[in-house]
């Protein structure tokens, strides 16, 4: 893949020239460091842009895009490099904007369960600050993602179950438009019925719309109790059935992992992790008082049972807790070991929770057929999960099988009323499968684009082409 970049050399470097006299050695073109922010944990390869800039403001980043406006030079947003979709791919070329300068809590309101922080913080770090107040930030993709990145690729991960996406935390955000104009959105209230939805348009939009740079978030109290627990199963049909089940049953889980028997091992030996199985197993946590995570606890060990469960492994310590969850946060890392000088095409689709078992099984069964290495996670109790496709990036016959038992995924999904990506995002990967997943609504989408980003300077050549 090769950049195809819509403007000149004299007018990159009129932009950097002029750039540099307000951002100083804030400006990096190394191409060490270009290759830093031309990808990220993807089998897509690297397109590095032509700039790498770290603003300190939002003044400074409306500053770099209208200047990027008017002479058609691509931004591209950069928060932790943490994104799988090759969302970070200059495509066309231009500047990528550097957000993790701006790392900074602005508030923190206790009373009101909300917060507003740069968007370079990571959530980690927000969850350290929060901790004094007795607030969490729930929403955990694995890895230590930024919040700004996360609001731009309409994140979940693990927690979702209980506390929902990042379309549920955020309820306002500060963002730069194409034109270089600063607009804040939402509010710090519950609810609002006020014009068009702007939080919820900018939420998701992978970069294409705005530059995030600021997000007012909904929290959540640290509850009284947590417990996590593991159970191994004898297939991933009886792991499933037990998901299945506890929904339907409505327990209230914080979380519901599922790993296959694959993905096990590669953790276990990535991890090393002691007194596990390489069998497919779920991972779990509860959160609540103390009397209602019992309550729960003895609901989930009937059902695991039911469906032939065992090896319960419980931990309440945070530091047992950590252990679990660290394991869990590992498992892309653990599959890319599988085999060596490899990528990870990763697919994440998303079904209705009664059709989640014929999903998984289907999917299994082409990764059989398909000869290659394919691991499998999920955050199951909101029908979402993950084939790991293990491949040589230099073998293209492996590529191919690779991407074609994407598409088998997705097509199995859509048939079930699922969609192609629950969390993950369309990026430069899923856009194909966007065209036949939402055939009758592309068009408006790329209407409001236009609308927003004429010129089409908004990390061009992600969801859609124009």
């Amino acid at each position: 893949m090769r950049a195809i970049k819509p403007y000149s050399q004299a007018d990159l470097n009129r932009v950097i020239n002029e750039l540099a006299t307000t951002l100083g050695d804030r400006i990096n073109l190394s191409p060490a460091v270009r290759a830093q922010h031309g990808g990220g944990d993807d089998s897509y390869g690297n397109l590095p842009p032509d700039a790498v800039v770290y603003p300190f403001s939002n003044e400074e980043i409306a500053q770099i895009v209208a200047l990027c406006n008017k002479y058609k030079i691509p931004v591209i947003p950069f928060g932790a490099g943490s994104s799988v979709e090759g969302h970070l791919l200059a495509v066309k070329g231009g500047i990528s904007i550097d957000l993790s300068e701006m790392n900074q809590v602005i508030e923190i309101n206790a009373a009101d369960m909300d917060c507003r922080v740069q968007a370079g913080v990571t959530r980690e770090a927000l969850n350290k600050a929060l901790r004094y107040d007795g607030l969490f930030f729930p929403i955990d993709p694995g890895a230590n993602a930024s919040i700004g990145g996360m609001a731009a690729t309409q994140a979940s991960g693990t927690n979702a179950v209980k506390y929902g996406t990042m379309k549920d935390a955020v309820i306002g955000l500060t963002a730069i438009t194409a034109a270089g104009d600063i607009i804040k959105t939402g509010s710090r209230a519950r609810k609002s019925a006020a014009g068009y939805d702007l939080t919820q348009l900018l939420v998701g939009s992978e970069g294409t719309l705005a530059v995030i740079s600021e997000v007012q978030l909904r929290l959540h109290p640290i509850p009284d109790t947590i417990k996590a627990a593991v159970c191994s199963f004898e297939s991933v049909a009886a792991a499933v059935d037990t998901v299945i089940n506890a929904m339907q049953m409505a327990i209230p889980m914080a979380r519901i992992e599922l790993l296959n028997g694959l993905q096990m091992q590669a953790c276990i030996q990535y991890s090393k992790l002691e007194g596990f199985e390489a069998k497919p197993t779920l991972f779990m946590e509860f959160h609540g008082s103390e009397s209602s995570v019992a309550e729960q606890v003895a609901q989930l060990e009937d059902i695991c049972r039911e469906f032939g469960g065992s090896a319960f492994k419980w931990a309440e310590s945070t530091e047992q807790r950590n252990e679990l969850w660290k394991a869990r946060h590992n498992a892309y890392h653990a599959t890319q070991q599988l085999q060596a000088n490899s990528k990870v095409l990763t697919t994440d689709v998303c079904v209705p929770i009664s059709k989640l078992a014929k999903s998984i099984l289907q999917a299994e069964q082409d990764a059989h057929a398909s000869q290659l290495p394919c691991t499998l996670v999920g955050h199951v109790g909101d029908g979402n999960y993950h084939l790991l496709i293990v491949i040589d990036p230099t073998d293209h016959a492996q590529v191919a099988r690779a991407k074609q038992l994407s598409a088998q995924v997705v097509d199995t999904a859509l048939k079930l009323g699922g969609t192609c990506t629950g969390e993950h995002g369309i990026g430069v990967g899923k856009k194909d499968y966007l065209k036949v997943e939402h055939a009758t609504a592309i068009n408006m989408m790329k209407s409001i684009k236009m609308a927003l980003d004429p010129k089409n300077i908004m990390n061009p050549g992600k969801i859609f082409d124009l």
